[in-house]
Parts: structure tokens; C-alpha cells; sequence
């Protein structure tokens, strides 16, 4: 990463070569035994943000530890979840009290390794941020990273740099930013130089009770005596609309990809699915008949939720792809098994799957990764799937009556386990912060009771009757 000295900048602009190797900004050349940095004031060489298969600055730069020293490097901007083809604004921050020039490297890749979206450059930075293109792995990445005229901070201590990303127009699952940055003392060498590394990651997200778009569960029920449904957002915001009957089964979801949950019922009566969407209105579709247990997901990966049934009598799923309207059909499961469906794979698609309570096996027919089975859970609990470690793939869990706790496998963060609720309680986990995490939850009549993740603070929230449903149940099995 670069050296900022403002001795060898004059020197460049002067083209004046020194008969030694000068290191300013960024790295190229490989030797044997390490990397060593090319004169490159105008940004550094990709393959350098500490990403999967990347190095840091500290391959050159290395008289002190990476992230030893007392300032950063941040990202921010990014939302929890982001939507297909959204513009996202997103700053680097490089700090330090006693910097003099600042530099950075950034890139953003999907599960695979892979680069992901696209970059704009506003017209105020573009003489001080460049993107570049790379290739780690097989993979190609693409960079944004300083310039010559990006490096010197208009105010004491810090240098920032925006920019905007442009989502992919499907979601792709997790998608995870890196970024390095180097806070140099203008000493003219690579000694003096500290660098900094960050991570941050923007998740497919499912809409789950999030109806006012904010990128977090909505406190949400709905009353099946009247069909009205009652929400509260996070800011204390709340809203009311007539929609469905007594008999109907509420499946929420996003119908549109507006990220905004539209109101939406089965009626089993007549196997008919009514759609109030945020986004493109009333709908109402005939898909399914009386048995049939509503299993809604983006099976097709176009950030619409899908309507989609299992039929318990013959283990057989129908989905309807929003994508194209074509029916996929496909056996999985037994009558005896408990639907399971979620994002475990972290594609951007929702996967098939099950859970038997007769053996307490997990049944994943993964979009990406092919079927696999994994014993977790026993005769009598809950399953209650979801993305627990924030990881952009959906986890293994279930909920224990009997004693109360809730038993996680995250696919990161591996098992826990932690005690909370009723025996009668109705499980209704969801994000209500907005993290990102999926956040441990029961409503207990009229009563929700929240274990936020982001803080692993403790609420109380009484919001409803005791005949109501809690809108996040509805994805998970009875």
C-alpha cells in the first residue's frame, strides 16, 4: 500500500527517477520470499483488501501489525439488506490522529469469490477515486481505490471517499465488502505507515413482517375474527388494513421486490391466493387445493416471493416462479414431516426442505449445493429456521417446548443454545433490528417478548389479542 510522501510526489510530477525502488501506493511485483511494492502513486495494484485470497499492505509496509495502531478503516452506508438494482451510496473512512496522507482499497464479492454489482463514481470524486479490475483465484474482482489527487485529506486526522454501488438486479445471497486502508507519515520509505483493514456484508434479505420497507421486522399480527392485520414499525409508526377472511392462512411476502411484505392470504376453501402488493396492487390467484400447506420463498431468485404449496398427502411441492410462470414440481418429504423451506446456501434462492420429527433429521434439497441431511432436534420440538449469525444463509434451529430453550446450529457460529419463553408461547422469530441477524422471538397473547441480536438487549413489547397471529409465524411450520 502506498507510501504518501509528499517529497516523492513532487519527485513523480517532476518525473524525476530515483536509481532506487520507491514505494508509494499499492503493491505489483512478487518475489520468492515476498511482495514488493511498484511506484504507483496513482493507486495501489489489485489483491490487496485482506479478502478471501487477497494480502493486505502490510505485505510491504511492514513495520507495524496489521490493525495494531490507534485509527481505522471503515465502510459505511451499507445497508442490512440490499435490493436488486439498488443504488447504495458508500463511504471509506481511513483515520488516524497523526496521518498525513491516506489511502484505500475496496472490493465487494459474492459467496463464490466472485466480484458483484457495479460502481459509480460521483462527478466531485472523480479525480480521487478509480476503479480497477483484477483477477484472485480465477475469479475476477473489481477495485475502487484512491488516485494521485485522492490521498491528501481536507481535514486533520482522516480521509474519506464516496462512492455508489449499484446491486446486482438479482439477489445473489450475502455479498461482502473489504477494504484496506493505509494511513502513512510522508516519510518518503514504507516505514511509519499504519494499515488498517474492514469487513462489512449486505444480505439478501427476506421480507419478514417488514412493511414499511425500513430493512427490519415490523412488530406485525393479524386478526383472523376481522381480516385486519396490525403493524408497528420501528419507529413507533403504526397501521391497519382489512384484508382476508376468517379460515384464511396469511402468507406474507414480497411479491413485488419493492422490499416492502404485501398482505397476502390462502384460502384453502377455495385454494385461492389473494395479493394486496405494496408495489403492482391487487392480485388473486388460484393455486392449490384445501390440504395443501402454503410454503412461500423465491425459489427462482428474481427477489419476488414465489407462490408455492406442499401437499402433505403426496409429499409433492408446486411452485409458481414469478420469474417466468412456470410450475415446478418436485417430490420431497413425507405427510409426517414439517416444512423447513430457507436460503441455506446462501444463493439468493429459497430451498426446498423438511424436518421429521420422527427422527429429527433436517431434509435440505439446496439450489446450489445439492441435498444433504443433518440430525438436529428431536420428537415434539419446533422447527424454527433462520439466518441466526447473519451470514446470508439460513440456519438449522429448533424451538423445545418442554424446556423452553431454543437450539441453533449457525452455519458460521456453529451450535448454541439459549433458554427463552413459554411452553405455550408461539415462536415468531424475525430481524427486528435490522441487523442483518435474525432475532430470537415469541408473542404470548398480545405480548411479544424480543431478544435482539444487535445488542442482546431484551424487549417488551404488548401489541395485540390473544386470538392473534404473529405475522413471522407464518413461515414457520405449525
Amino acid at each position: 500500500m502506498p507510501d504518501f510522501s509528499r517529497k516523492l510526489i513532487y519527485t513523480k510530477l517532476s518525473i524525476i527517477f530515483l536509481a532506487v525502488v520507491l514505494v508509494v501506493f499499492g503493491f505489483a511485483e512478487y518475489s520468492e520470499k515476498y511482495e514488493r511494492a511498484k511506484a504507483s502513486s496513482s493507486g495501489p495494484t489489485p489483491g490487496h483488501t485482506a479478502a478471501p485470497g487477497e494480502a493486505s499492505c502490510t505485505a510491504c509496509h511492514t513495520q507495524y501489525a496489521l490493525n495494531s495502531g490507534s485509527g481505522s478503516a471503515s465502510i459505511s452506508g451499507l445497508p442490512a439488506n440490499y435490493l436488486p438494482n439498488q443504488a447504495i451510496p458508500i463511504t471509506v473512512t481511513v483515520s488516524q490522529a497523526d496521518g498525513v496522507l491516506y489511502g484505500f482499497q475496496l472490493t465487494a464479492i459474492d459467496s463464490q469469490g466472485k466480484r458483484v454489482g457495479t460502481y459509480a463514481i460521483p462527478a466531485n470524486m472523480s479525480q480521487q477515486v478509480q476503479s480497477v479490475n483484477g483477477m484472485i483465484n480465477g475469479n475476477p474482482r473489481t477495485y475502487l481505490e484512491h488516485t494521485l489527487n485522492g490521498v491528501t485529506p481536507t481535514q486533520f486526522g482522516s480521509k474519506s471517499w464516496t462512492f455508489t454501488w449499484n446491486a446486482p438486479a438479482q439477489r445473489v445471497g450475502k455479498i461482502s465488502f473489504y477494504v484496506a486502508g493505509n494511513a502513512a507519515d510522508s516519510n518518503g520509505g514504507t516505514s511509519g505507515d499504519y494499515i488498517y483493514t474492514s469487513s462489512k456484508a449486505t444480505l439478501s434479505g427476506t421480507a419478514v413482517s417488514g412493511f414499511s420497507g425500513d430493512g427490519k421486522s415490523d412488530i406485525a399480527v393479524w386478526r383472523p375474527s376481522t381480516g385486519v392485520w396490525y403493524s408497528l414499525d420501528s419507529a413507533n409508526n403504526s397501521a391497519q388494513i382489512q384484508f382476508g377472511a376468517a379460515g384464511d392462512k396469511i402468507v406474507p411476502g414480497d411479491y413485488d421486490a419493492d422490499g416492502k411484505t404485501d398482505y397476502a392470504v390462502f384460502r384453502p376453501s377455495t385454494g385461492v391466493w389473494y395479493l394486496q402488493r405494496s408495489g403492482a396492487g391487487f392480485t388473486a390467484v388460484q393455486f392449490g387445493i384445501a390440504e395443501d400447506v402454503p410454503v412461500t420463498g423465491d425459489y427462482d431468485g428474481d427477489g419476488k416471493t414465489d407462490i408455492a404449496v406442499w401437499r402433505p398427502s403426496t409429499g409433492v411441492w408446486y411452485i409458481l416462479r414469478s420469474s417466468n410462470g412456470a410450475v415446478d414440481i418436485r417430490y420431497f418429504g413425507l405427510s409426517t414431516d414439517k416444512t423447513a423451506q430457507g436460503d441455506y446456501d446462501a444463493d439468493g434462492k429459497t430451498d426446498i426442505a423438511v424436518w421429521r420429527p420422527s427422527d429429527g433429521v433436517w431434509y435440505i434439497m439446496g439450489s446450489a449445493t445439492g441435498f444433504t441431511a443433518v440430525k438436529f432436534g428431536s420428537e415434539g420440538d419446533k422447527p424454527v429456521q433462520g439466518d441466526y449469525d447473519g451470514d446470508g444463509k439460513t440456519d438449522i434451529a429448533v424451538w423445545r417446548p418442554s424446556d423452553r430453550v431454543w437450539y441453533l446450529l449457525g452455519s458460521t457460529q456453529g451450535f448454541s443454545a439459549k433458554t427463552f419463553g413459554l411452553s405455550s408461547d408461539k415462536p415468531a422469530p424475525a430481524d427486528f433490528d435490522g441487523d442483518g441477524k435474525t432475532d430470537i422471538a415469541v408473542y404470548r397473547s398480545g405480548v411479544w417478548y424480543v431478544l435482539r441480536s444487535s445488542d442482546n438487549s431484551f424487549s417488551v413489547i404488548s401489541f395485540g389479542l390473544g386470538e392473534d397471529v404473529p405475522v413471522p409465524s407464518a413461515y414457520i411450520a405449525e
